[in-house]
């Protein structure tokens, strides 16, 4: 039988690489304006792949989680998860502001 603080231990590392990721794509993105920023591939794979980490993190956060923060976009982090990783009609370089 598996103990239970150890899966509520389990997300709580999940949540903190979301804020590590995070954290990333902001240090990456800072200061730049959005032609340097698309035209810097090295910055702009990094933050790209920093938030497909973001949304797969999130989705190992149990759905009471989700629940009770509804302020946080748990659906459209991980949905832009899935554009990035899918590659779905291509990344926009205008809306990935």
């Amino acid at each position: 039988m598996s103990d239970p603080t150890e899966s509520k231990r389990e997300w709580g590392f999940y949540l903190d690489d979301m804020i590590a990721f995070g954290e990333k794509v902001s240090a990456y993105s800072q200061g730049l304006d959005q032609q340097t920023f698309v035209g810097n591939s090295l910055v702009y794979d990094a933050t790209l792949r920093n938030l497909e980490l973001i949304g797969e993190a999130a989705t190992h956060i149990p759905d009471d989680v989700h629940s009770a923060n509804p302020q946080i976009p748990w659906r459209l982090i991980i949905a832009t998860r899935n554009r990035l990783i899918r590659g779905y009609l291509g990344i926009d370089d205008v809306t990935s502001q």
